[in-house]
């Protein structure tokens, strides 16, 4: 199970460069420290933004389309995989909690439709605070020095 990339998956690559072609920014794998003590990691996270998006593999998160149960060392996977899942829904609760946007996407999505869901939470401008301009310097007199 070390061959088992926990993230850089090939969706989650596919994703983000997409998203970063189109001039977002982000953070990959920011550890969230949540109140009540939980911690969660979402693959990519929009830290302004409050959005945590989420890349979810079929095998390991149960997709409904193509997850599949292994037929052996079933007393393993079962707990584990339903585990997962819990964690997941668990995860979700403390974000939403938290004031935070989750996007969950399954790693078969097409890039576009990803893209699109990734996009439609956003918000379109972000709340920045600028300081008023700085007024240029008077020029100094000569009769203010005689």
């Amino acid at each position: 199970m070390k061959a088992n990339r926990r993230t850089d998956t090939k969706p989650e690559l596919a994703l983000r460069k997409a998203l970063h072609a189109m001039g977002y920014r982000y953070r990959k794998d920011l550890r969230l420290d949540l109140s009540g003590g939980v911690r969660v990691r979402p693959d990519i996270v929009f830290t302004a933004r409050r959005v945590a998006v989420f890349v979810d593999g079929c095998f390991w998160h149960c997709c409904p389309d193509h997850g599949s149960q292994p037929a052996s060392n079933t007393w393993y996977w079962e707990p584990k995989l339903r585990r997962n899942v819990e964690r997941d829904r668990a995860a979700d609760t403390a974000l939403g909690e938290a004031g935070w946007t989750v996007v969950r996407l399954w790693e078969h999505s097409a890039i576009d439709e990803a893209v699109a869901a990734v996009v439609d939470v956003l918000p379109t401008t972000r709340t920045v605070t600028r300081r008023p301009p700085v007024p240029p310097p008077a020029e100094a007199s000569d009769s203010a020095f005689a």
